[in-house]
């Protein structure tokens, strides 16, 4: 389990690509200082099992399934990524939930400056726009924000000067392509109630107050 919270920025060493899968080598440093084979690193938000580590890198594989639901497999040498370790019992809880397993991709579509802060506009599709609620979590290539507006297929977030300057999001250009995780507690919610996935965003909820009597909510 993740934070969100960007540790340091790494940089692509090496990629190579199989048939389906991808293997990448990041440079690191203060992810590493710890480092044990099978410990798992957030890169750009996607949890990756450490295979191989140096002093100075670290290479993990890239399956399959997270080929296809991640912007991991377009990386090239050089590229800079966010990297995390995961939560250790005690640390401090400064984001929010984040499993580093990634619903969709989304793309940049605008970029502006109000005052001190940084508003980004992600297009995103319904598989993670059900998730998006306003002051809700989302993770963004691993960066633990909140979204400020929304609507069918785009939301909003705001970076501080501190986020912009120590994260990718700050840099990327319009029509990047992100890596997007929804708030976990939402899906646990969707599956008790029983919500079909394929639900969009803004459809009529199917709690009512015979529900919430059914279940004791209320009397």
């Amino acid at each position: 389990m993740f934070t969100g919270l960007v540790e340091e920025l790494g940089k692509i060493k090496a990629i190579t690509h199989g048939a389906k899968s991808v293997r990448i080598t990041v440079l690191a440093s203060t992810v590493l200082s710890d480092v044990q084979l099978g410990d798992s690193i957030a890169v750009n938000g996607t949890c990756l099992t450490v295979v191989e580590f140096s002093t100075t890198w670290f290479t993990a594989d890239v399956m399959p399934e997270t080929v296809k639901s991640t912007v991991l497999a377009t990386l090239k040498i050089g590229d800079t990524v966010n990297l995390e370790r995961t939560l250790r019992v005690g640390d401090r809880f400064g984001g929010h939930i984040v499993s580093g397993h990634i619903d969709g991709v989304g793309t940049i579509s605008a970029k502006e400056l109000n005052d001190i802060a940084m508003i980004v506009t992600i297009k995103a599709g319904s598989e993670v726009m059900k998730y998006i609620v306003k002051k809700g979590s989302i993770a963004i290539d691993g960066i633990s924000l909140t979204v400020v507006e929304y609507d069918q297929d785009w939301f909003t977030v705001s970076l501080i000067p501190h986020s912009a300057g120590r994260t990718t999001l700050g840099f990327k250009k319009i029509g990047d392509s992100v890596n997007l995780e929804g708030d976990v507690i939402g899906k646990y919610v969707e599956k008790l109630l029983g919500l079909q996935s394929n639900q969009p965003h803004n459809a009529k909820s199917k709690i009512e107050m015979s529900f919430l009597q059914q279940h004791g909510f209320t009397l």
